[in-house]
Parts: C-alpha cells; sequence; structure tokens
C-alpha cells in the first residue's frame, strides 16, 4: 500500500469530511484519519494492521458482513456485461426490473412502484416530491406540508435535512423549510409524566399530532413520515400502542404515512421490515443502507398503490414524471442489491436477527442495567442503545462536558470495539452485522461493559459520581 502518512495528509489536504471538526482535522490536531483496508464477517482492518469489531455495521448498513465475495462478484459481472445506461424515457436494464419485482412483492403497505436515488436523504427528497405531485394531481394545492419529530432523521439534503429533526443538522444550513413541521419525539423515558403507561404516553403523542394538524389546518398537510424504530436520534423503539395511535390520526386527515425503512428494513428489527413488526400500512416506503448493506450506493422509493394510480393516471393529462437522475436504477448497484436479498433470504437474516437480537437484548440488560449511571438499557433485534445518566433515581443528565457518552465509545474502540456515541443525551449505541454470533454478541457486550467500568472508575476519581 501506499506510504499511509502520505495518504493521510493527502486526505487532510484534500478531503471534506461529514461530521467531522474540519479545523481541527485540516491542522491535525486530530491526528491521522483511521484508514480503513479491509473487512470480513463483522471485523474491520485499518492501514495499521489493527482490527476492530464493526458494533455498528458502518452507518447500520453492512448488515450481511466484511468480505462477501458473492457480491464483489455480482458486481464485477455485472460491469463486464453492462456498466451503465440511463433508465430514462422507458429504458430499462434487467437487474433493475428484477429488483424491483422484488421489492414490490416483500415491502410493507400495498407496494406498486419503486424510483431508485443513491441515498437514503435522495430517497426522502423523492418522497416529498410525491407527496407534493400527488396532492397537486388530485386537486390539493394546499396540502404539502410535512410532519417528522423531534430527533428523527431522515437525511442531510434539502428537505431530507429539514425533515431530520435535530438542531445541528439545521444550524448555518438555513434549515428546516417552512414546509416541515416536528411534532414530539416518542421516548417514554424521558417524556412521559410521573405514572404514565406507555400506552397512555401514546396516545398524548397522538393527540399532540391531532392539535398540530387542526391548528396548521388538516387541508395543508400532506404527509407524515417516521422510522418505525428511532435510529440516530438514540435507537428508540416506539412505546406500546404508538404506530395505532398515530395511524388512526392520519387516516382521519387523509394524510400520507411515510415510512423511513433505511434503518430497520431488511431484518434489522428481527422483522423483514419495521412496518411489519409495529403494524404500520405505509403509503410510501423508504429503503437505502440494508438493501446493498453499503457494497454500493443505492436507494429506493416505494410508492404504494393509493399515490401511484393517481400519478399514472395523470399523465395524459400532465406529461412525463419530470423527476430523476441520471445514477437512477444503476445496473451495477441493482446488481449487488439482489446478491445482497439473495444472501438475506438464503440465509434467513431477519430470523437469525430475532433470535440472536432476544441474546442480544437479555446481554445488554444482564450487563448494563445495575450499573448505577445506566438509566435506560433499549433496543430491539440486532438495534440497542444504553443511556447514561449521573442519577438514576432523579434522571439527572450527566453534563454535556463532561462528554460521558463519547468516552465510554472511546474506551470501547481502544478496546477493540466500534460502538457508536449517540447525539441528544450520552448514548451509546449498537447495531451489529446481522451475521453476528451469539459468541460475538458477548464479546461486543463484554467490551462495552468494561469500557464503561474504565470510564466510571475515571468519573470517580473526578468526584462525578461515587
Amino acid at each position: 500500500m501506499t506510504n499511509i502518512k502520505a495518504i493521510a495528509e493527502m486526505d487532510r489536504r484534500t478531503v471534506l469530511h461529514p461530521a467531522t471538526q474540519l479545523h481541527d482535522y485540516a491542522s491535525g490536531a486530530l491526528g491521522d484519519p483511521t484508514i480503513v483496508t479491509g473487512g470480513s464477517g463483522i471485523r474491520i482492518e485499518d492501514a495499521t494492521g489493527q482490527s476492530l469489531i464493526d458494533g455498528f455495521s458502518g452507518l447500520y448498513c453492512v448488515n450481511i458482513g466484511y468480505g462477501r465475495t458473492e457480491v464483489a462478484e455480482a458486481i464485477s459481472r455485472q460491469a463486464h456485461a453492462l456498466a451503465y445506461y440511463h433508465t430514462f424515457a422507458a429504458h430499462t436494464n434487467e437487474p433493475m426490473a428484477i429488483l424491483s419485482d422484488r421489492l414490490v412483492r416483500m415491502a410493507p403497505g400495498k407496494p406498486r412502484k419503486v424510483f431508485y436515488g443513491m441515498s437514503g436523504s435522495d430517497a426522502n427528497e423523492t418522497q416529498a416530491k410525491l407527496v407534493w405531485y400527488y396532492n397537486n394531481l388530485r386537486g390539493q394545492p394546499k396540502k404539502k406540508k410535512i410532519i417528522s419529530r423531534e430527533r428523527g432523521f431522515h437525511g442531510c439534503s434539502v428537505v431530507a435535512g429539514s425533515m431530520t429533526g435535530m438542531s445541528y443538522y439545521h444550524k448555518h444550513m438555513d434549515l428546516p423549510i417552512d414546509r416541515v413541521l416536528h411534532t414530539g419525539v416518542p421516548h417514554h423515558y424521558w417524556g412521559a409524566e410521573p405514572g404514565e403507561t406507555e400506552e397512555a404516553f401514546s396516545r398524548r403523542r397522538a393527540e399532540e399530532l391531532e392539535q398540530m394538524i387542526l391548528r396548521e389546518g388538516p387541508e395543508t398537510i400532506g404527509a407524515f413520515i417516521g422510522e418505525p424504530v428511532l435510529g440516530t436520534g438514540g435507537i428508540i423503539p416506539p412505546p406500546a400502542g404508538y404506530w395505532t395511535e398515530i395511524q388512526a390520526v392520519l387516516q382521519r386527515y387523509d394524510i400520507l404515512l411515510i415510512a423511513d425503512e433505511v434503518v430497520c428494513g431488511f431484518g434489522r428489527t428481527g422483522a423483514d421490515f419495521g412496518s411489519h413488526l409495529y403494524g404500520m400500512e405505509p403509503d410510501l416506503v423508504t429503503l437505502a443502507k440494508g438493501l446493498t448493506s453499503g457494497y454500493a450506493p443505492l436507494s429506493a422509493a416505494i410508492i404504494g398503490e393509493k399515490v401511484a394510480t393517481v400519478i399514472e393516471e395523470a399523465a395524459e393529462r400532465v406529461g412525463p414524471f419530470s423527476h430523476g437522475y441520471t445514477y437512477t436504477g444503476h445496473p451495477i448497484s441493482a446488481a449487488a442489491a439482489n446478491a445482497v436479498l439473495d444472501i438475506v433470504e438464503k440465509e434467513q437474516l431477519a430470523h437469525r436477527a430475532r433470535v440472536c437480537g432476544e441474546h442480544f437484548q437479555r446481554r445488554l440488560q444482564e450487563r448494563f442495567s445495575q450499573l448505577s449511571i445506566a438509566g435506560e438499557v433499549r433496543g430491539v433485534g440486532l438495534l440497542g442503545a444504553v443511556e447514561f445518566v449521573a442519577d438514576r433515581q432523579t434522571k439527572a443528565r450527566f453534563d454535556p462536558n463532561l462528554k460521558v457518552g463519547p468516552r465510554i465509545s472511546k474506551a470501547a474502540r481502544a478496546g477493540g470495539l466500534i460502538a457508536r456515541a449517540m447525539p441528544h443525551g450520552d448514548i451509546l449505541g449498537f447495531a451489529p452485522p446481522l451475521v453476528v454470533t451469539e459468541a460475538e454478541i458477548d464479546e461486543i457486550v463484554e467490551l462495552a461493559y468494561q469500557a464503561t467500568r474504565q470510564v466510571m472508575d475515571e468519573l470517580a476519581t473526578e468526584g462525578e459520581i461515587r
């Protein structure tokens, strides 16, 4: 390999990295970048030869694990046969047509059509345009606002970034746009009133949503977007009854439901899709990440029967569908997705995530629930999180300047485990590849536990805890 220092210097000088303190990185204050050179199973390797357990599947996406030659071979075969041709004006390619048929048969709701992009962000941009287009075509030109949730994550582009309910994606970026609103986060631990059950909390969140709709005017609200399980907002499963209550409100006011399945899709929760697990009946579904397990960039917007019928029937009146990208339905990405879905189906990864997920959730509870700083241990399937607080009884938070979550994440990494410090609190998040074994789960949980104890000892020395 080329000299590591030379690669690091090139990178610092020329690359604008996401989620990075740009001045500190460019100046060298953050040290050298981690140059990832390979991976196998649940582990990656960097240019120094260090091996790390990837307890977060890249960014929730490498569901089938690293180093799957079946996918590499499918990409190679397609590149040799047809590396690229556009899909405008009814041009197609074999892997895209096959993939679309598969997705329409497996997606939740009443799927009818598939539109492809390259990331979850652009797929949610497409969903917003579809909401606006649909309502224009059916004579509801005011019905354009989209309601998201606080702490929901739907991407970083203009509309998708607006739908993301996290202020640091908005500051200095002129977001959110006016057509996007945010309702309350469905997190019982922090949001419930004293003695309020999960069911009662869910009803209250639905009532708050209805009040917002009535305040804005139902004739102005086009869609509601939500992840079945909040991902980047803290890995938060919905409280009991939440999606039943929310959907009843949406149906009452003729509002489309967009299920953002970018994180939950393709088995992550132990079901094929999070929508299946929670009884959601979406009109539009957003897919990415697990669709190709990160082996190639690809996203999909699944269009349900209600929307598809309107836009198809209006075509004679309005002309061609005027939306699309150069790489929509890219044959190499579609070939990668088909190979990934073959593995997902053959190895029954959704079932595996359910079985291993039960072990994972149990081990997290066993190891963390008795720690004095573990406020909440939560998760579903192979999604998990531990939220740390200074006082479990009062739920007093740590001083943010202590950076407890990032310190635990850093200590875990030093021990050989990548676990993510989540925003909006001192939260350690997990999303291991779906091919993880129970023995590997035990190793992940133990490494995270030891990192937490190390930081607890430091906090005790600093006088922050007893």
